[in-house]
């Protein structure tokens, strides 16, 4: 079958140990790592308040997602994604993330997925995001691609809907699914992100989606007043708990050790992002 995707290249450089650990581990759900963490608020409280004065209208959610996307950038190893037993390399970096127009039990989701080229400033990323979330929200006219997909799908009775979802995994695994779909679909993304905070309550642990190439899924949960040390004293901060669920069959446990560093680093100040990376680090070939 083909050995190139439209939303990836291949990895050939792969360490031997690693490599073998794509065949060993088959599926997205044998290789699940889980890790959960807080960020500190203050300095998010500060630039979301610093912002609004400016009428630059952002929350948590979406400097999680420019950090997130400079992460990927910076530490390319985390943007890859293994399809039946290969490694890939993304050419961009997406995320993809479902918005309610009401937050009531009535209120139909609908799933937005965004590319970046991972260089943009927190100002652009935030002016997407916002006129994405207005497209699906107070201004939306009608179905996006995506859900009219679902829709299609779903109208297939059950029997012929299982055939049809399985051919597509095939083709998927095959590197032969078109890229309309891949496209179209929000499980083919960089990242999935969840906003729990939005409902008060704790993140949790989200798997990563066996169709697609889903590698990183991350979960926000409400604020937290913890004890931290600081200045050999104990004193109460606000932090927002997280989750990630990620894929550790594309790179080892140092590459993502260094790189949640990183992340951390730039969520302490969320103005760092307000400077567009000139260049993003390519991965290997």
């Amino acid at each position: 079958m083909c050995i190139n995707r439209p939303d990836g290249r291949r990895i050939r450089n792969i360490d031997p140990m690693q490599l073998i650990t794509s065949y060993l581990m088959k599926k997205r759900y044998d290789a699940m790592n889980m890790y959960e963490d807080t960020f500190p608020c203050e300095a998010w409280d500060k630039y979301i308040k610093e912002k609004e004065a400016e009428g630059i209208k952002l929350g948590y959610m979406h400097i999680l997602i420019a950090g997130v996307v400079r992460m990927l950038a910076l530490k390319p190893r985390l943007n890859r994604f293994v399809m039946n037993g290969r490694v890939y390399a993304r050419p961009k970096v997406w995320v993809s993330f479902v918005v309610h127009p009401e937050l009531h039990e009535d209120s139909e989701g609908t799933t937005i997925k965004l590319c970046f080229e991972g260089t943009e400033s927190i100002l652009e990323i935030v002016e997407i995001i916002n006129k994405a979330i207005e497209k699906e929200t107070t201004k939306r006219t009608g179905e996006n691609g995506t859900d009219k997909l679902a829709r299609v799908l779903t109208s297939i009775p059950g029997p012929i809907l299982k055939i049809v979802v399985n051919t597509l995994m095939w083709m998927d695994r095959h590197n032969i699914l078109p890229k309309a779909i891949i496209e179209l679909s929000p499980f083919h993304t960089s990242f999935f992100v969840t906003n729990l905070k939005s409902l008060g309550i704790n993140h949790v642990h989200h798997h990563t989606y066996e169709f697609g190439t889903t590698g990183l899924f991350f979960a926000m949960g409400k604020e937290k007043t913890i004890p931290v040390v600081q200045k050999n004293e104990i004193v109460q901060q606000k932090h927002m708990g997280y989750s990630l669920v990620s894929d550790e069959r594309f790179c080892d446990g140092l590459y993502f050790a260094l790189a949640l560093r990183e992340l951390r680093k730039i969520m302490r100040n969320p103005a760092v992002l307000e400077k567009p990376l000139e260049k993003k680090v390519e991965d290997a070939k």
